[in-house]
């Protein structure tokens, strides 16, 4: 498969023993840190029946709360993107997380509807800032011939995260009640912070140590933006409204519609066709941990086999997603197999996940850009999960097998979506990869 060509130069010296170091340590910082954001990002979806209760609202309520944070979220990608471009990945990551942990203390106190649709906005502008922190964090520290195999594994921590705050705000809540699980996760959070604060830096230089990566060469990059440490508006909004960003950030749209429509559908799915609530759920983290192998071996495979070329890796991936519906619609006989096959879509979707806003958002215009370009496309999809959540619920409307069928024909058909944004991706990127290289002649 012809790769894209690339900036990184054999010639770059081998790391010495403090750039080793330092690399752990930003790696574990800003993975830990990722996931750490997860403890204080969706406690309330686990807590929302028991607030909910106590509270004497309808559980219907809950969903306005919870809809705040998701338009918060994607609103604060956007924010975020030119804050960190703008002070860097380290004081959005820091600040955005030690304000989470403050809204999750505020919700462990509260007594209100108001108090709640309040702080679950800002926490949703906040939250906001782990993502595209992270992605900035890492940029400087991989060289681009082991950028997707570090960074297939380093993307798992949302996975990780996902399933932590599960289990360890789950068991708080049955043992302490809601408020408890709010403050217990502030606190765990609160540690994940000072690691943060002592371990994680921006760039090399940040700790005395010469660069990593060579910045000199990124003359042919396919999104062609400023290397300056701070940039202005004009020079933020240039990469912004770059096509390929843009239409990156449609193909994530398709990417997070599938996720999230899983992740907030499938328990219910499962028990509708015949699973006990408990077995349903434990059945459902099949997609989980399939994901996580996703994002794993779609890392390696793009330094060993597609050598860098990840929209085509991307492509290839999303057939699989389209073979997967095509299965749970033929072949899922019984909820054990369907949830098989939701496993198998779930390897297929993560691995797009993981590159788009991960090693391609570096990719495109460099790792000073990296924190801009992941937090515009995470902003474009995340569009995604707020319109998933209200169009299956349209559709789950009536009867309960006809709104399954329709939903899983709405998801292969956004399947198919993908596959040809992705077509579409890897003619931009080419485009502007030859346009880059006549630039240099």
């Amino acid at each position: 498969m012809p790769a894209v060509p690339g900036p990184e130069s054999a010639e770059m010296p081998p790391l010495t023993s403090e750039q080793w170091k330092w690399r752990w340590r930003i790696l574990i910082a800003t993975y830990t840190g990722y996931a750490g954001y997860y403890l204080t990002r969706k406690v309330f979806t686990i807590c929302k029946t028991s607030i909910a209760a106590q509270m004497n609202w309808e559980v219907s309520d809950t969903a306005h709360i919870w809809t705040a944070f998701l338009f918060a979220y994607m609103l604060g990608q956007f924010i975020n993107s030119f804050v960190g471009r703008k002070w860097g990945p380290r004081v959005i990551m820091l600040g955005g997380l030690g304000v989470s942990i403050v809204c999750n203390t505020v919700f462990g106190f509260a007594n209100s509807f108001a108090t709640f649709m309040v702080f679950m906005f800002i926490n949703g502008l906040v939250q906001a800032s782990g993502w595209p922190g992270a992605v900035g964090g890492v940029s400087r520290w991989l060289r681009e011939k082991e950028r997707g195999t570090v960074m297939g594994i380093w993307t798992t921590n949302h996975i990780v995260g996902n399933l932590l705050f599960k289990y360890a705000g789950g068991l708080l809540l049955w043992h302490a009640g809601w408020r408890w699980a709010f403050f217990g996760m502030s606190a765990l959070t609160l540690a994940v912070w000072w690691l943060l604060f002592f371990w994680q830096r921006d760039k090399p230089e940040d700790v005395g140590l010469p660069p990593i990566v060579d910045a000199s060469r990124e003359a042919n990059r396919a999104v062609q933006s400023s290397e300056e440490e701070h940039v202005s508006l004009s020079e933020y909004l240039k990469v912004a409204f770059n096509p390929l960003i843009l239409i990156m950030g449609c193909s994530y749209f398709c990417v997070k519609f599938l996720r999230y429509a899983l992740d907030s559908w499938l328990p219910a799915f499962l028990n509708l066709q015949g699973l006990a609530v408990d077995q349903a759920s434990y059945y459902s983290t099949i997609f989980d941990w399939a994901g996580i192998g996703g994002t794993i071996v779609a890392g390696y495979a793009l330094d060993k086999w597609f050598r860098g070329n990840w929209p085509m890796l991307c492509f290839t991936m999303s057939v699989g997603a389209i073979l997967g519906y095509i299965a749970v619609m033929y072949a899922g006989t019984n909820p054990l197999t369907i949830a098989l096959c939701f496993g198998f879509v779930g390897f297929m979707v993560y691995g797009p996940d993981s590159l788009l806003t991960g090693a391609a958002a570096i990719s495109v215009a460099g790792g000073a850009n990296a924190v801009a370009v992941a937090g515009l496309v995470n902003g474009i999809g995340s569009i995604g999960p707020v319109v998933q959540e209200q169009v299956i619920g349209w559709l789950m409307r009536g009867d309960v097998n006809e709104g399954i069928r329709n939903t899983n024909i709405l998801a292969l058909s956004m399947s198919v979506m993908l596959a040809v944004m992705m077509l579409v991706v890897s003619w931009s990127y080419r485009r502007a990869h030859r346009k880059a290289a006549k630039r240099e002649e």
